[in-house]
């Protein structure tokens, strides 16, 4: 008895820590991709014009339909990207309904093979499979994630993978035209500004991805600093054979 008052508290903590963040809801990766987009590509766009010596208002310029084209862009890759993805699980899902309406017997023993090939025994496997095919739907969710991994009643949103990429790129893009917006003159505040959001964006991902905060944000900064000097350099080649 003593044995058993001693483990109880362990589950009741287990059980009130074992959570899961939610890895579906179509809204993460594209609000992350989006804002190092915006960051990158607009850093490298403002970069390289700016080191063909043009004039501040035409970098104002760049920086701004940059902004606005890319978030556009995004929005529509993204909503294009998830839905098409939705469709097909979506008409995947249908195929096993069908399947499960015409040849229930079949998928119930489809199931029960599956649970014995997970090392469940034969006999518990198939009970396990009639009970959990008397009930359709619920047979069909099961079906679903085991054969196609997925969950059909959580699919990611196509709106709100869109919205997210749309407004992570817009604040993302916006960092490095800021202070020219601000009144500016010279190219190291915008430069300044988007690489410490690239290291800030880089050291957030990590608290979700349970990675170290640093290495995060270095390896965002790095890659985002290399854009931008590759598109300076160019910038100032060919603008020195234009001019």
């Amino acid at each position: 008895m003593a044995f058993i008052d001693n483990e109880a508290p362990l589950h009741g903590a287990h059980r009130d820590n074992h959570t899961h963040r939610d890895v579906n809801g179509g809204w993460l990766r594209p609000a992350v991709f989006g804002a190092m987009d915006g960051l990158v590509s607009n850093l490298a766009l403002i970069t390289g014009v700016a080191g063909g010596s043009v004039a501040q208002q035409t970098i104002v310029l760049t920086g701004l339909a940059g902004l606005a084209a890319g978030a556009f862009s995004m929005a529509a890759g993204e909503y294009t990207s998830v839905a098409s993805q939705r469709e097909l699980v979506q008409a995947e899902v249908a195929v096993e309904r069908r399947e499960l309406r015409r040849h229930p017997p079949d998928e119930e023993a489809e199931l029960a093979q599956l649970y014995v090939s997970r090392g469940v025994e034969p006999k518990l496997a198939r009970e396990v499979a009639r009970q959990l095919s008397a009930d359709p739907e619920q047979a069909l969710e099961i079906h679903a994630r085991e054969e196609l991994g997925v969950d059909p009643g959580d699919l990611p949103s196509p709106v709100v993978a869109a919205v997210s990429s749309f407004g992570a790129f817009a604040v993302g893009a916006l960092l490095p035209v800021l202070p020219y917006l601000l009144g500016a003159h010279a190219l190291w505040p915008s430069v300044a500004l988007a690489l410490a959001g690239l290291f800030g964006c880089g050291a957030l991902v990590a608290r979700v991805t349970a990675r170290s905060w640093w290495f995060s944000g270095l390896r965002q900064l790095a890659l985002g600093g290399a854009a931008a000097g590759v598109t300076y350099l160019l910038g100032s080649l060919f603008g020195a054979s234009l001019g």
